[in-house]
């Protein structure tokens, strides 16, 4: 098979999807794998590592999506790329498509297989290409949601761990699962008193035996989640149902109970986020304010952090990506439901429940 490794297109997005060893075991397992030149360049891994790995580098991204079986990304294809793709062509990618119709428009016209890391489930129940993101991108909301807090970046000027005599920031953390968790974590851990709500009360006493004495739980409901909005300095909104749109638990009336200059770090706005007004926004443009509530909605946190996020996100994806590679998409869904999972889109249908729900396309559903 030949597999394609373009360079990332979406703003500030400084990940590759493929470390030199993943083109190393490609190539001794007897294919071919094409970079486009300077991929990896941002995350520090240079053309010359890709040489010296077995790949042939390509200076055009149209040039390695017309010859490539099979594309591995780490963001959804974007503008030109949603042109370049050919029919029968599988690519492997984060897509949250229930967020984006003009996607998954774009994506059932060209007749790819949309293999999707997001609902990609083992057998455990665990979305395994997901959890790495997540564990970046929870542990980045509290960092970013701090900075955002000063004064001089429209927040309340409050330090999430006060100093002695003086009381710590609240985070209120919307959701317990992966993305909550290491929220919760390094929020206690930088000082802050820390309230983390969820609806699984089997999830809520586990966070409750193992994490910091400074970290509380509560059952999230909208009465426990409007007395908390009163006391948050900062939101982490951190819910998922995979492939769905994220529900959405803090309406726009319910800002009005929040001290203004506090923050709002929605997690979850690639599934359409968890806040009635959360928009996607960018590394470049990371925030904006309604009704006096700072809103940071960066739809592709961990790029900032490419290095990091690079390394974390391959180590999961390589042997899946090995996988696919050998066996093709049709028998790996066929005898794997990792992989019937994961498939969302295949020869201009619909293959996952939840986005045709989100799109009102029940029709196109096989």
């Amino acid at each position: 098979m030949i597999i394609g490794v373009p360079k990332e297109t979406k703003s500030h997005e400084y990940r590759i999807s493929m470390l030199p060893v993943g083109v190393e075991l490609l190539v001794k397992d007897g294919h071919k794998v094409l970079v486009q030149r300077n991929a990896g360049h941002n995350s520090g891994y240079e053309d010359e590592q890709y040489i010296a790995a077995g790949a042939e580098m390509i200076d055009e991204a149209a040039d390695v999506w017309a010859r490539c079986e099979m594309i591995v990304k780490v963001k959804e294809p974007i503008d030109d790329e949603l042109l370049m793709m050919t029919r029968g062509q599988t690519v492997f990618t984060y897509f949250h498509f229930a967020a984006s119709l003009e996607l998954t428009e774009g994506c059932l016209r060209a007749g790819v297989a949309a293999v999707a890391y997001e609902t990609l489930t083992d057998k455990h129940g665990r979305l395994p290409l997901l959890t790495p993101m997540s564990e970046v991108a929870g542990r980045m909301s509290v960092q970013e949601g701090a900075k955002y807090l000063e004064k001089p970046t429209e927040g309340r000027g409050i330090l999430l761990g006060g100093v002695p005599g003086v009381e710590p920031g609240n985070v209120l953390v919307l959701g317990g699962g992966v993305v909550g968790t290491q929220a919760a974590k390094l929020a206690a851990g930088l000082g802050a008193h820390v309230t983390i709500v969820d609806v699984n009360l089997d999830r809520l006493r586990y966070l409750d035996d193992v994490m910091p004495a400074n970290v509380f739980t509560g059952y999230s409901d909208p009465h426990t989640i409007r007395e908390q909005l009163e006391l948050a300095d900062l939101v982490i909104g951190a819910v998922l149902i995979p492939g769905a749109l994220a529900p959405q638990l803090i309406t726009r009336d319910m800002l009005k109970l929040m001290k203004p200059g506090a923050v709002i770090v929605d997690v979850g706005v690639d599934q359409g986020g968890c806040v009635e007004t959360t928009k996607p926004t960018t590394h470049n443009d990371p925030i904006y304010i309604v009704d006096g509530i700072v809103h940071y909605c960066v739809a592709n946190m961990p790029g900032a952090v490419g290095r990091t996020s690079t390394q974390a996100l391959c180590h999961a994806t390589q042997p899946y990506m090995l996988r696919l590679a050998k066996h093709g998409i049709d028998k790996l869904v066929a005898e794997d439901n990792a992989f019937a999972t994961a498939l969302n889109i295949k020869d201009g249908k619909l293959t996952n429940q939840a986005v045709a729900e989100a799109h009102g396309m029940i029709d196109a559903l096989v």
